[in-house]
C-alpha cells in the first residue's frame, strides 16, 4: 500500500557500504534533507568476511541514526541480478501494448513466468496518433522470485518494509534523465532518425560496473564483471600485500611511497576495463547506428581512483567527467556535508530511487512482489475492519430493538386492503406507461424513417448538382461538339475534356486546408487575376454595404480532383496552364450555374453558394504531342475499299489513287495535336438547397448575393458561365 508522505528514502546495499538518501519535494524542487553512509568493517565479498552479520550490524546502525517510519522506502538490487530488455512493438493501439508485452515476456525471459517478478513500461518519446503508438519502445524488467526475496530479507529482518524494488541501472537512468536530460525530455519530441546525442554512464561498483547509454528518451545497459575489488586484488597480487593493505594503498595511491609503481601494478585492470567499454560501445552502435556518444560520466567511489579519468578519456577519445555534483538536487545541509561531498559519486543510485518515489523519474516500474503488496494492504485494513464490524453489530442491534417495538404496535391485517388497492393501481399505472412508451417508440421510428427517406433524396440531388457545376465549367461553346477539325482546328477549341473525377472525404477539412495550401492558393489566385487583368488587391469595402459573411471552412467536406486535357495551345499567353487558370479555375472561383429552385423554376447559384472553395491547379499542365485520326480520311478510305472490292476486269485504279476530298485536295490520315494535360483540385462542402437559399431569401440582398440598388456600389456584370 502506498504511504501518504512527502518524505522518501532511497537505500542501496553495496559490497562495501550502505548508501541512504532522504528527499522531499518543495515548490517543485527535489530537496535532500538527510543521508547516511554506513561502511562495513570488511568488504562483503572478502573470503574471510561474514556478509549476513556485517549487513545486519550496518542496517541496525542505520536504523539507530535514522527514522524511516511513515516514509516511502525504495531499495535497489544490482543490475547483474536482474534482466532488462528493450524492444520496439509494431504500430498498435496503446491499449493492446500489455498483450504484446506479455507475449514478449514469454519469449525474452528464460524462466517460467510464475518463477519471475517482472514489470514493463513504454519509454518516453513515443508518437501517439489516433490511439496508436508509433515509433515506440518498451522496457521489460525482471528478476527471479527467490532473488527478490533474498534482497528483501535483510530489510524485513530489520523491520523495514520497502515500497519499491528497482534495478540499479534503471535507478541511475532515472537520475541522469532528471539531472542531465531535463531540457531534452521537456520537448517531448523524439525523432528516431535524428536522436539526441547520447551519454555513457559508468557506475563502478565493488565487484561489477553498470554501463548505461542514454539520450534521455532511450536506454541501453549491461553489467561488466570489473569493479573496485579487481584493482585491489591486482595490487595485492603484484605488490605481495594483504587485501586490507592493498585497499588502503588503492584509496591513497598518490600518498604511496612509489605512486608510479602502484599505477603500473593496476594497469592490466585499466586495460581490461577499456576493452570491455570499447566492446560495449561497439555492440551498442551496431544496434543503434544513428546514435552518437558525446561524453562519459563516472559514478561510484572507485571513479575517484587517480589516473582513471584521464586514462579513459585518452584511450576512448571522449570527455570523461566524474559526477561530483547533482545539478538539480537542493538541500544545503546535506549537499554541504563533508561526508556527502566525499562520497557523492556513490549516491547516484539512491538519488535515482528517491526520484522514482517522488514521481520525477521517467521509469516507474516496480519489482516488489504483488503478494507482499496485497498482504500489506490487508494488514493495514484489519484494525479499521474490526472497528467497522463492531460498529455495525451495535447499530444492527439498536435498529432491531426500535423496529421490533414499532412492529408490535402495527397489525398486518389492518393494511391488507390498502395494500391490495395500491397493487391494483400500480398494475394499471404500469400498463398505461407501457402503452405510452410503445406509442412514443412508434412515433420515433416513423420520424427516423421519414428523415432517412428525405435525406437520401437530398444526397442524390446534391451529387447531381455537383456534376452540373463541373459540366458547366468545361467552357463548351454551343455547336462545336461535333464540328470537323477542318472547320475548327484543335488548337482553337475552347472546351475542356475531363477524363477522371476522384473524391476524398475528410471528417475535418482543416487537415487538408493547411497553411501551406492556403499560401499556394494565394499565389495561384494572384497569378490567375494577373492573367485576367484584374486587380490583385481587394477594393476598399463600403461600410454602408452589407456583404455575405466569409465562411471559414471546417468540419466534414470533400476534396474533388478533376483530371483532363485541352487542345487550346496555339495562342501564346492563353495556352497550357494559363488557359486552365483563366477559364476553368476562374469558373470554379467566380462562375454561376443554373439549377432548379424550390418551386422547380430555374435559379442561378454561384459556385461559392454551391460550397466550392480553394480551386487549385495541382501541377503545371504538360504538353504531349498526339496523333488524332482524321474521320474524313477514314471515310474516304472506306469508300475506296468498297469500290476496290467491286468485280472488275483487270486492276481497279481506285485502289491506287491518293485520298482526296471533294475539291480534289489531299486528305491527311491524322492531325498532329498538342494536348495539355492538367489536374485541378477543389474543396466541396455540401450545401443543400435550403442552406443555399438562406442568403437569397434575405430581403436586403438580391438572389446573387448583391445588395439592393439603394445600398450597392457599382459592380461588374455577372460573368457568363
Amino acid at each position: 500500500m502506498a504511504k501518504k508522505t512527502s518524505h522518501v528514502w532511497g537505500l542501496e546495499i553495496g559490497q562495501s557500504a550502505i548508501k541512504a538518501l532522504r528527499c522531499q519535494v518543495k515548490s517543485d524542487q527535489v530537496i535532500a534533507d538527510s543521508f547516511d553512509f554506513v561502511e562495513y568493517p570488511k568488504i562483503l565479498s572478502q573470503p574471510d568476511s561474514e556478509p549476513e552479520i556485517l549487513l545486519a550490524d550496518a542496517i541496525e546502525q542505520f536504523i539507530s541514526r535514522n527514522d524511516v517510519r511513515g516514509c516511502k522506502v525504495a531499495v535497489s538490487v544490482p543490475g547483474q541480478q536482474g534482466l532488462a530488455k528493450f524492444f520496439k512493438p509494431p504500430p498498435v493501439e496503446v491499449k493492446k501494448i500489455p498483450d504484446i508485452v506479455r507475449y514478449e515476456a514469454k519469449q525474452q525471459i528464460p524462466f517460467d513466468l510464475n518463477d519471475v517478478i517482472w514489470d514493463f513500461q513504454q519509454m518516453a518519446g513515443a508518437s501517439i496518433e489516433d490511439g496508436y503508438a508509433l515509433e515506440s519502445e518498451v522496457g521489460l524488467f525482471a528478476m527471479k522470485r527467490d532473488a527478490v526475496y533474498r534482497a528483501l530479507k535483510p530489510f524485513q529482518t530489520a523491520g523495514i518494509e520497502p515500497d519499491i524494488i528497482q534495478l540499479s541501472p534503471v535507478a541511475i537512468y532515472n537520475m541522469i534523465a532528471y539531472d542531465r536530460f531535463a531540457d531534452v525530455l521537456a520537448e517531448e519530441n523524439f525523432d528516431p532518425d535524428k536522436p539526441p546525442k547520447s551519454t555513457l554512464v559508468l557506475s563502478i561498483g565493488t565487484d561489477a560496473t553498470d554501463l548505461i547509454v542514454t539520450n534521455g528518451f532511450r536506454i541501453w545497459q549491461r553489467s561488466m564483471p570489473i569493479g573496485g575489488n579487481h584493482f585491489t586484488r591486482q595490487l595485492s597480487k603484484e605488490l605481495k600485500l594483504t587485501f586490507a593493505k592493498a585497499e588502503h594503498i588503492k584509496r591513497n595511491a598518490m600518498q604511496a611511497d612509489d605512486p608510479k609503481l602502484v599505477f603500473q601494478a593496476m594497469r592490466p585492470i585499466f586495460n581490461d576495463m577499456h576493452t570491455e567499454i570499447q566492446r560495449s560501445i561497439g555492440f551498442f552502435k551496431q544496434l543503434n547506428k544513428k546514435a552518437v556518444i558525446e561524453k562519459i560520466l563516472l559514478l561510484g567511489n572507485t571513479a575517484k581512483l587517480p589516473g582513471l579519468q584521464a586514462y579513459l578519456s585518452k584511450s576512448l577519445g571522449m570527455d570523461v567527467e566524474v559526477i561530483e555534483k547533482f545539478e538539480r538536487l537542493s538541500g544545503a545541509e546535506v549537499i554541504g556535508s563533508p561526508s556527502f561531498k566525499e562520497n557523492q559519486p556513490s549516491f547516484g543510485v539512491v538519488y535515482g530511487l528517491c526520484l522514482q518515489s517522488l514521481n520525477r523519474g521517467p521509469i516507474h516500474t516496480n519489482l516488489l512482489p504483488k503478494e507482499i503488496v496485497v498482504d500489506r494492504l490487508i494488514d493495514s485494513k484489519k484494525p479499521w475492519m474490526s472497528v467497522a464490524a463492531a460498529t455495525l453489530l451495535v447499530g444492527m442491534a439498536a435498529n432491531y430493538a426500535f423496529v421490533h417495538a414499532a412492529f408490535t404496535k402495527v397489525a398486518p391485517e389492518l393494511w391488507r386492503t390498502a395494500e391490495q388497492q395500491v397493487s391494483s393501481l400500480q398494475q394499471t399505472s404500469d400498463s398505461n406507461l407501457s402503452e405510452d412508451t410503445a406509442q412514443k417508440n412508434r412515433v420515433e421510428l416513423l420520424r427516423a424513417i421519414g428523415e432517412e427517406v428525405s435525406s437520401n433524396t437530398d444526397r442524390r440531388l446534391i451529387w447531381l448538382e455537383l456534376l452540373a457545376v463541373i459540366n458547366s465549367s468545361l467552357n463548351r461553346a454551343p455547336g462545336t461538339v461535333n464540328v470537323s477539325p477542318n472547320e475548327l482546328p484543335y488548337s482553337e477549341r475552347q472546351d475542356f475534356n475531363i477524363t477522371a473525377i476522384d473524391s476524398k472525404y475528410y471528417g475535418d477539412i482543416t487537415k487538408y486546408i493547411t497553411p501551406a495550401l492556403k499560401e499556394k492558393y494565394r499565389v495561384e489566385n494572384e497569378s490567375r487575376l494577373g492573367l485576367l487583368g484584374k486587380p490583385i488587391a481587394p477594393a476598399v469595402a463600403n461600410p454602408n454595404v452589407p456583404t455575405a459573411p466569409v465562411e471559414e471552412l471546417s468540419g466534414p467536406a470533400w476534396v474533388v480532383k478533376l483530371s483532363g486535357y485541352h487542345y487550346h495551345n496555339g495562342v501564346r499567353g492563353d495556352e497550357k496552364s494559363d488557359y486552365v487558370r483563366k477559364h476553368l479555375i476562374d469558373f470554379l472561383e467566380n462562375g454561376y450555374v443554373t439549377l432548379p429552385g424550390p418551386d422547380g423554376e430555374p435559379m442561378d447559384f454561384s459556385v461559392k453558394e454551391m460550397g466550392l472553395a480553394y480551386p487549385l491547379l495541382v501541377s503545371e499542365a504538360t504538353i504531349e504531342q498526339e496523333k488524332i485520326s482524321n474521320p474524313l480520311y477514314e471515310q474516304l478510305v472506306a469508300q475506296r475499299t468498297s469500290i476496290a472490292n467491286q468485280p472488275a476486269n483487270g486492276t481497279n485504279p481506285a485502289a491506287t489513287k491518293p485520298v482526296l476530298d471533294e475539291d480534289g485536295n489531299p486528305v491527311k490520315p491524322y492531325f498532329d495535336v498538342a494536348t495539355a494535360k492538367f489536374t485541378v483540385q477543389f474543396v466541396w462542402k455540401e450545401k443543400p438547397l435550403a442552406q443555399r437559399l438562406a442568403w437569397k431569401l434575405d430581403p436586403r440582398f438580391s438572389r446573387d448575393l448583391i445588395p439592393p440598388k439603394e445600398l450597392q456600389a457599382p459592380v461588374a456584370a455577372k460573368p457568363t458561365p
